[in-house]
């Protein structure tokens, strides 16, 4: 079934969820605009296999990665235990090593930055739209390893690095393990470990790390 001509039939859809696009979601959620919603759906799958692939180099999904990960929450809202579960059978492939620029859970994670941004875009989405929003944040916030949180850590590695993206096994990869997730010592842990690959051995003031625990800071005022 083409659901994006489906879609077009409908100006408003009670069962519409916000969607990632160049500028706003509306009211009446106009098609043409229309990128990826905040569902496990079709779309969503096909550009996680699309990533997979690229990292096999295989003509097909593989046992139990990212996309296997993916189907097994098809129809579903798009929380923060899906990108775990996708980040879960990325590290399959990677044999451990944690997800990496661009593959499936930093597409998903893109996705998912998207989808926040267009949640603050426009002050008057409908009430169904806010709900189905809301259903996809509940494991996302200060105290969390999310898509904003991990950003900030990219970005602080980016200062030490001096590269455009993350490195193999850096604090951003270390990060990447555990997202989803809340900011535990394990997960400290793990990202001052990632730090340290990049820095020569050592913690940086302000770095990656620092990130992380103002983040955690945050959730315990």
């Amino acid at each position: 079934m083409n659901m994006f001509h489906a879609t077009r039939l409908f100006s408003v859809s009670r069962s519409a969820v916000p969607t990632a696009s160049n500028a706003f979601y509306t009211r009446t959620f106009v098609s043409t605009a229309r990128a990826m919603a905040a569902t496990v759906d079709s779309d969503f799958i096909s550009r996680i296999t699309a990533a997979e692939k690229e990292l096999t180099k295989q003509g097909q999904p593989v046992p139990g990665g990212p996309t296997a990960q993916a189907q097994k929450h098809a129809k579903q809202p798009l929380t923060g235990a899906v990108v775990h579960d996708i980040a879960m059978g990325e590290r399959k492939i990677t044999q451990g090593g944690g997800p990496i620029p661009r593959g499936p859970t930093s597409v998903v994670q893109s996705i998912l930055s998207a989808t926040d941004g267009t949640r603050h875009s426009n002050a008057s989405p409908s009430s169904t739209a806010s709900n189905a929003t809301d259903s996809t944040t509940d494991n996302r916030g200060p105290g969390v390893l999310d898509s904003a949180t991990i950003s900030k850590i990219t970005e602080k590695e980016k200062h030490i690095t001096g590269q455009d993206g993350p490195v193999r096994k850096g604090p951003t990869a270390q990060a990447q393990k555990h997202v989803g997730e809340p900011i535990t010592s394990e997960a400290l842990h793990d990202i001052t470990e990632g730090e340290k690959n990049t820095a020569g051995g050592q913690r940086v003031k302000g770095g990656p790390t620092s990130a992380a625990q103002s983040e955690l800071a945050k959730s315990r005022r």
